[in-house]
This record gives C-alpha cells, sequence and structure tokens, in this order.
C-alpha cells in the first residue's frame, strides 16, 4: 500500500494536463484517419495472449490485460501523440513498472465530441454510434494493429494508429420484429443536438389480421439491444455441435440451448391459445453508458420522461397498444431490474406492475458492499491498525476474485476522472449525482483512493435511493403501488446485489396503509442474474423473460382491467 504522501502525489499526477516529454511511447496516427479527430482518449493496451486483439481482454479479473489512458485535446492534424509515461494504469499503475519481456500491444483512440446543453455546461464525451456504448467497438474510433514486441527498460516504442471502426449495421424489420427510431424533442433540448431513442417490437401473432385489436404492453429493460433478442422462426442450427463452452456457467453446447429456446418460445408466441400482447426492449443509450437508467438524471437528462411520455406512447400509437397504465407491465434484470422498479416507483400511475429481478442496488446502505451513508472509504473497510479492501466479485460459494478497487480504477484508466468509461460504477455516478461545476457528474468518492463525499450521498438518497424514496414517500406512493412490487434475487449474488434486496423486503413487510402485497423471494446459492424461477437453472431462466412472470400478470389484469378487456387472449376490441 502507498503512504499517504505517496496517494496526495499521484493524485496530482492523475490531474496532469500535460504529457512528458521523455516518454518511450509515440503514436502516430495515419493521414487518413486524422480528419475528424479533435479530442479523446488514447489507451495503450499490453497483453500476453499473442492471440486476440487486446483491447477486448480488459476486465475485473485476474487474467486481465494491462491498459494505460491518457486524454488529449485539440489535436491538430500531421501531430503525433506522445503517452504520457505518468498516465494511470490498471492493474499496474506506472509504466514504469511493466516487467520486462513480450507482449503484444495496441494504441487505442476513443473519440470525444463537444455537447453544449441547456443547463449550460459544454462537455466532451464519447458518442453512441449505434453500437451501444462500447468503446472497443463503438464506430470512428480508431486504433492500431496489434504488435509484438520485447519490452525492455529504456526501450522506445512507436504504434501507428491504421484502423478505424466501420458502421454499424442495422437489424431489417421481419413479419413479426419492428424497429423503430424516434428523435426526441425533451433529450434534444438537454443535449443541444438530436438525440434519438429505438426501440425493438415483438409483434403478436395475427396482428395484421386483426386491424380491432389492442394489445397490453410488455417493456422489457436491460442493457442496450442490437436487436429483438430471444425469438427465432427456425430450428436450431443443425451444424451447432456441443463443443461450444459457456465459461460463465459451466456447461457445452450453450448457443444450441440458446438457439432452441428462441424457438420454443416462437413456438409458444404463435400457438391459438397463447396470450396476445406487444414486447418491446429499449434503445436509450447515451454519451455515457449503453442505456440511460430509464429516469430523469442531472448529467443524463430526462429520459424518464422521455420513455414514458415520448417513446412509449408513440410505439402504443404505432402498433396499437392499449395505451392506458393498467395495461403496461415492466420488467427485467440487473440493470434492467433496477430500472423496472425505479420507473414503477417514478411514474406509478402509469405502469401496473414490476418485475425486479437481481436489480442493481435498490437501497444505498448496501451499495454492493458499501454503505453510502456510514463509511467513509468505498475500497476499504478501516480499523485503528489495519484496512481491509471491500470485495467487488464473487462465485456462489463467496470466493472472491475482484475487489471494489479493482474495478474502479480499471475504470480509472479507461475513462479518467469524469465518468467517462462507459462501465458499471461510472454510469451510477452519471445518473445518480448532482452536475460539478466543470459540467460532468461530481464524483460520490475520488475515484482513486475511494474517499467517499457525504453530500453527494446525501442527494443520492433524495432522489434515487429506491428504498429511502418509497419509505419516505408511502403515504401517497404506497396506495398506487400496492400490488405492483415484485423482486426476486440470488442470494449469492455475484455483486452482492441481494443485501439490498433484503433492506428493501425488510421495509415492504412493514408497510401499512396499505400493505404492498407484493412479492420477494430468493434463489438458494443462486447466482447474478437469478429471476424468480426456484425449479430451474438461471442459464434457462434468464431466456425466458417474455414468458415467466404471464401468470401474475394475467392475475394482475384480472384484478384492475377494465371489464372490455378479453382476459382470455389479452386484447381489447375497439370499432
Amino acid at each position: 500500500m502507498k503512504n499517504l504522501l505517496g496517494l496526495f502525489l499521484l493524485h496530482l499526477l492523475l490531474g496532469a494536463c500535460q504529457p512528458s516529454t521523455d516518454s518511450p511511447v509515440s503514436v502516430f496516427i495515419e493521414e487518413s484517419l486524422q480528419e475528424d479527430l479533435k479530442d479523446g482518449r488514447l489507451l495503450l493496451i499490453f497483453s500476453t495472449n499473442h492471440e486476440a486483439e487486446p483491447r477486448f481482454g480488459i476486465s475485473d479479473n485476474v487474467g486481465t490485460n494491462q491498459v494505460f489512458g491518457m486524454d488529449f485535446e485539440n489535436y491538430q492534424a500531421g501531430e503525433s501523440l506522445v503517452f504520457d509515461p505518468e498516465s494511470f494504469g490498471y492493474p499496474i499503475e506506472s509504466l514504469a513498472d511493466i516487467p520486462e519481456g513480450e507482449y503484444t500491444v495496441q494504441a487505442f483512440i476513443q473519440k470525444y465530441e463537444t455537447f453544449t446543453r441547456s443547463d449550460g455546461h459544454v462537455v466532451k464525451l464519447p458518442m453512441d454510434q449505434g453500437e451501444g456504448r462500447q468503446w472497443a467497438r463503438a464506430p470512428k474510433n480508431i486504433y492500431s494493429t496489434p504488435k509484438k514486441i520485447t519490452w525492455e527498460k529504456g526501450a522506445e516504442l512507436s504504434l501507428t494508429l491504421d484502423q478505424i471502426i466501420p458502421s454499424v449495421t442495422e437489424p431489417e424489420d421481419t413479419p413479426y420484429i419492428k424497429h423503430i427510431k424516434i428523435k426526441s424533442e425533451k433529450l434534444s433540448e438537454f443535449w443541444g443536438r438530436d438525440m434519438y431513442l429505438g426501440a425493438h417490437v415483438l409483434l403478436p401473432e395475427g396482428f395484421e389480421e386483426n386491424p380491432n385489436q389492442y394489445y397490453p404492453l410488455m417493456i422489457y429493460h436491460g442493457h442496450f439491444p442490437s436487436d429483438f433478442g430471444g425469438f427465432r422462426t427456425s430450428p436450431p442450427d443443425p451444424n451447432l455441435g456441443e463443443d461450444d463452452y459457456s465459461a460463465r456457467f459451466g456447461i457445452y453446447g450453450y448457443e444450441k440451448m440458446q438457439q432452441q429456446e428462441a424457438y420454443d418460445f416462437y413456438q409458444q408466441w404463435i400457438s391459438p391459445d397463447f396470450k396476445r400482447f406487444l414486447v418491446i426492449e429499449i434503445q436509450h443509450a447515451n454519451p455515457y453508458y449503453d442505456d440511460s437508467y430509464a429516469v430523469n438524471s442531472a448529467n443524463l437528462g430526462p429520459y424518464g420522461d422521455a420513455i414514458t411520455y415520448e417513446l412509449i406512447p408513440y410505439i402504443e400509437k404505432e402498433f396499437r397498444g392499449i395505451g392506458e397504465g393498467w395495461a403496461r407491465f415492466l420488467y427485467g434484470g440487473s440493470t434492467g431490474g433496477w430500472e423496472a422498479l425505479a420507473v414503477q416507483v417514478f411514474y406509478p400511475d402509469e405502469y401496473n406492475g414490476c418485475f425486479a429481478a437481481c436489480p442493481d442496488p435498490i437501497d444505498f446502505r448496501a451499495y454492493t458492499s458499501i454503505n453510502l451513508y456510514e463509511d467513509k472509504n468505498a475500497y476499504f473497510k478501516e480499523g485503528n491498525f489495519r484496512k481491509t479492501p471491500r470485495p467487488g466479485h464473487r462465485n456462489y460459494l463467496g470466493h472472491v476474485n475482484a475487489m471494489v478497487i479493482d474495478m474502479n480504477h480499471r475504470e480509472l484508466a479507461l475513462g479518467g476522472e469524469k465518468s467517462r468509461s462507459g462501465d458499471q460504477f461510472d454510469i451510477w455516478q452519471a445518473v445518480y449525482s448532482p452536475v460539478g461545476e466543470d459540467g460532468y457528474p461530481k464524483p460520490i468518492w475520488d475515484k482513486y483512493t475511494g474517499e467517499i463525499d457525504s453530500e453527494v450521498a446525501a442527494y443520492w438518497r433524495e432522489n434515487f435511493d429506491l428504498r429511502y424514496i418509497m419509505e419516505r414517500d408511502w403515504a401517497t406512493l404506497g396506495p398506487k403501488l400496492e400490488g405492483k412490487i415484485r423482486i426476486y434475487c440470488g442470494d449469492m449474488d455475484n455483486y452482492y446485489l441481494n443485501n439490498a434486496v433484503y433492506l428493501t423486503e425488510e421495509f415492504l413487510e412493514k408497510t401499512e396503509n396499505p400493505f404492498y402485497a407484493g412479492e420477494v423471494a430468493y434463489g438458494d446459492r443462486a447466482e447474478h442474474c437469478w429471476n424468480g424461477d426456484p425449479n430451474l437453472p438461471n442459464y434457462i431462466t434468464r431466456l425466458r423473460y417474455n414468458t415467466m412472470y404471464l401468470d401474475k400478470i394475467a392475475e394482475r389484469l384480472q384484478q384492475t382491467a377494465p371489464p372490455s378487456f378479453n382476459q382470455n387472449n389479452w386484447t381489447l376490441t375497439k370499432n
């Protein structure tokens, strides 16, 4: 561990604007790739895997590649970039400490664009290019062809950025799946430029043949979808074998299994006795992340209002949704689980129920393994004579493979100190924080040391701590949320998300006038992202979000739908 003086000195270095002139690394840019380059972040990546591109190997795992990052501004065509040797790195912090040896190296530039927002701030951020705000795959970003080198102390390294990521190919409509994209007036006003929302829409069987039928709407929240997933009109590819391995689930043949599940869903979808409804997956990638968390935010703008009052009414008008709150339901897992609950809480009259699986922290007293209101440091539990790193990721046995400090230092190397990494802790900060004086999200904690800002934590509590908000406002919220809240989580969630669910359940079970009348359930030894089925493994149930809650939705519709609603096939006929 560094001493306090070392921490202070390194913190100063992180904020340095000018790179050192005695850097051993020079980065050149091919002339044809210089034209629209102005501001961005330069990454230098080392890998011991000589078969794969280094840019795809940066992770929280112990086998991660090494990355260093530095921002640059006002690039002028014809210039080369000198890599600042004092730039922060992950997992090794200093370029001078890279061991001698053979590596495959790669330079990469994530381009920034300038936004003049309606709040008066001018910020430079990486704009989504249709890929879902994934820096390593974002069109227009440029990189060098991987180069195998022998790294020695005092040696010089020269890299040339000679590759550019091509544009994304948009998915095509099919008889069942339609794709829409609309300009959001609310978001465009906030960001000072045209901003768009999209969605993939799954149409019910018989949609074209029954023009007088109107349908309930199921909103499947989650990360950026390139197309509608889990729906396939043909059987699995017969050429698929059983030899593909899923490291996440530890099983073989998972691709074939996924295709079979998608085809089974299609067979259900077209069967005569299956309920008829619309399903949508929303595209709301933004300059900070692959989605917006579907709420209004000081830094991201009014995404909650834009989705609820612009996008969803447009979809319902275009595809004959019923268009009333009683006929809309929310579900999703992880990010989507938080969104499902948050949208239900913030727009209680506009939706009729949420199914929140493995939600991101819904009580900030258990912000993963951190209590934002009592802890002083996010990275360490500190005593008088020692400090212990806080765990960030575990398996179902409780074995830890990443600490909170590791996860945040990776983001710090990739995106710097202004929440620009496009990753998890940075997007939470961007959504939940007030705007800082520089126009970027005000940090919840020092990204290097982990020291928590209690004033920012108080802002988070009042605006985005879902358990706190429900408890604070239950007198008015309770009657609108009665029977609408269902939460599911594994009790060995990899990111400790079950702890916030425990605290939320404790509040919900004590509610009165009214009692919340919902459900909270846990999967025994289940990891992220358990979604409510105790009889099947997670690698199956995660493929069944669009069908697994239908019985519970049917119960809700019987309780709340008007008499004209057809409970047998879930349609409302209009002449």
